[in-house]
């Protein structure tokens, strides 16, 4: 199986340890990852703020139409390749590029997707002795729909401590452009979720995005909480030669 990463914006400009450690986690499990140096923005950004940009759906689709299957350390990004690509093509009357797109959106998988849906695998043999907690993030709990499989993965590492987070189906209030444009909305649910994150009296909050824990992390860092945020495909890489510090 010819397998891609596809990075996402946020993920290589500012938390490249999120990528790595997907592309590490499926080499482990005989995957062999390729890096598709043409690949760029998905334009969610752009889709979300009435802005549909063809030009990225279709960047999308040349770089990545190739591979069998497509692994991003982003729910969000997955599910814009999924729902927003279509519609950004159809909007512009190109049925062909949004039946490529859909092709394309078809095999592209958030990391927990493809390790429990595809490789059929639920312990990926990872040791992360930390009491951790996990935020489903609004995109992957309602427009992925990734259910309970990065639970279910997280159980399976050895040595966790792993904690319920209250109210967890609750928005984090990053949302994206949402906490730009709505800076005193998303402070307050913030606030809610700092909240339920430091009652777990959890070292370590974990998400399958990168987006939502810098909105977290960044408020948890300025009242100096001591919860370190960490990407779910930094958790199950961990082994017991090498636990984050």
């Amino acid at each position: 199986m010819r397998v891609a990463l596809f990075a996402t914006c946020l993920v290589d400009a500012l938390f490249p340890e999120a990528g790595r450690a997907t592309v590490e986690l499926l080499a482990r499990l005989g995957q062999e990852v390729e890096f598709p140096l043409e690949q760029t923005c998905c334009g969610q950004m752009h889709a979300n703020s009435g802005y549909f940009e063809t030009g990225l759906v279709r960047r999308y689709v040349d770089v990545f139409e190739p591979y069998d299957a497509i692994v991003s350390p982003s729910a969000s990004c997955v599910g814009s390749v999924r729902h927003q690509h279509p519609q950004v093509a159809r909007a512009a009357g190109d049925e062909a590029l949004a039946a490529r797109a859909e092709a394309v959106a078809a095999k592209t998988y958030d990391v927990s997707e493809f390790l429990v849906d595809v490789l059929a695998v639920e312990d990926v043999g990872g040791y992360f002795p930390h009491r951790v907690t996990y935020h489903p993030t609004c995109h992957s709990l309602r427009m992925l729909g990734v259910g309970d499989r990065p639970l279910r993965l997280l159980r399976n590492v050895k040595g966790i401590d792993l904690v319920e987070l209250p109210r967890w189906d609750e928005c984090c209030g990053f949302g994206g452009t949402f906490s730009v444009k709505n800076p005193d909305v998303s402070a307050a649910m913030l606030a809610d979720k700092m909240e339920a994150v430091i009652a777990t009296e959890a070292e370590v909050l974990c998400a399958g995005d990168r987006s939502c824990l810098m909105h977290i992390g960044g408020g948890l860092e300025r009242i100096r909480a001591g919860v370190r945020t960490l990407h779910i495909a930094e958790v199950l890489v961990s082994t017991e030669d090498a636990v984050p510090s």
